[in-house]
């Protein structure tokens, strides 16, 4: 607790209410990505349709995200992080009340797919404005801060969703989710800040990468790559391990949950941690490499050693704790390669890698359940974090410069 403080306590300056309110978008981004999941049997038992046709709803969010993000962080570096931020969250928030409020089921995909349009402004426009108005003593921490709130949105919304859906319904809780996106607009365009902290650009190469060429130079791809390969992991680990464990060593269900959490929570966690390690050094890339060498080394020997309850939980908690520490050096990474002005763009582009890995994900390891091989789950998820070592190892830094 102590450390979270220390790192809030860094941003209590004239920065600090961006940092708050970044943040608190960014805890909405992935409150309406989770919306579905737990409001989902009640919404497919409304419309009388299949789990297929329920997810296409699912499928046209994360298409359109997919697909749009990249050019959404051209319009955040041209038009401004703050007005496309307000915007995502505007169209997001009008999407679920519509969906909420109107009975039809393609309106629903529909509005799914207008979500995903919202949806794709938050990486390029946070990671824009947090690097503008941010000096670069604190931006390690308040990348930590912004994504510790992201995921604390994923945790809060299931309960909460419940509870609405509780008092309200399912088209209530539709609704709730949207004002609350409302709200965080309001509270975005209403903050003033203190100015974009110019950062120290040096001379301009009249040969340096720009525009599309900019996101080809080899350090922005590796980047990409790197964020793919996150979300192979995230993946495997999130979405798979408890049916791995099941399968493996017979573990309970509730057993392979509990262990799951606790990854999920040391996760959360590590970020703090990985916050003030950023603050610390500059050894980013060495800082991911370890945090990735430490969870392959968990999630192997969870692969090996049928553990037993209280040693399986601590192990992948371990995991989830070197999972988490790397993320604040993962946004420096990418930060250390990008051109200022050029943040918008590139933090769309490299974390478009989220969404493909979040699309080649469930294909990758779906197929290694059903051939009937749960241990290689783990073995692939511990692959997979050894592939991701070599893009931080090999990255050439100053390509973009």
């Amino acid at each position: 607790m102590s450390q979270a403080t220390e790192i809030l306590g860094a941003t209590r300056a004239p920065h600090a209410r961006v940092v708050g309110v970044v943040s608190a978008a960014h805890f909405v981004s992935h409150y309406y990505i989770i919306i579905l999941a737990p409001l989902l049997p009640f919404v497919r038992a409304d419309y009388g349709v299949s789990y297929t046709e329920i997810g296409l709803a699912l499928a046209a969010f994360n298409i359109v995200s997919a697909a749009l993000q990249t050019p959404a962080g051209f319009l955040v570096d041209w038009l401004g992080a703050r007005i496309l931020l307000t915007c995502g969250l505007v169209i997001g928030a009008t999407a679920f009340i519509v969906a909420g409020a109107i009975h039809s089921f393609w309106l629903l995909v529909a509005m799914f797919a207008l979500a995903g349009v919202g949806n794709t402004v938050y990486h390029p426009a946070d990671y824009a404005m947090l690097s503008h108005h941010v000096p670069a003593k604190q931006i390690g921490q308040a990348f930590s801060v912004h994504t510790f709130a992201g995921m604390l949105g994923s945790a809060v919304a299931p309960p909460s969703l419940l509870l609405m859906q509780s008092l309200w319904g399912w088209r209530g809780a539709f609704v709730g989710a949207g004002v609350f996106g409302f709200v965080v607009a309001a509270l975005l365009m209403a903050v003033r800040d203190n100015g974009d902290v110019k950062p120290a650009a040096p001379a301009r190469d009249k040969d340096a990468p720009v525009g599309w060429r900019l996101l080809l130079a080899p350090a922005i791809l590796l980047n990409l790559v790197f964020f793919v390969l996150l979300a192979l992991i995230s993946g495997g680990t999130s979405n798979f391990s408890v049916v791995a464990f099941g399968a493996l060593y017979g573990t309970p269900v509730t057993t392979a949950n509990a262990a799951l959490t606790g990854n999920l929570m040391l996760s959360a966690v590590g970020v703090l941690i990985g916050g003030l390690l950023v603050g610390r050094t500059t050894r980013h890339g060495l800082v991911a490499a370890l945090g990735l060498a430490g969870m392959a080394a968990f999630i192997l020997l969870t692969a090996q050693v049928d553990l037993g309850a209280v040693a399986l939980i601590a192990a992948m908690s371990a995991a989830g704790l070197c999972t988490g520490i790397i993320m604040p050096s993962r946004d420096m990474i990418v930060r250390e390669v990008t051109p200022p002005g050029s943040f918008g763009k590139v933090f769309g582009f490299v974390t478009t890698g989220f969404n493909i890995g979040g699309i080649i994900s469930p294909l990758i390891f779906g197929a290694i359940m059903d051939h009937g091989s749960p241990r290689l789950v783990f073995l692939a998820v511990a692959a997979f974090s050894l592939i991701a070592i070599l893009t931080v190892v090999v990255l050439p830094k100053q390509a973009t410069r």
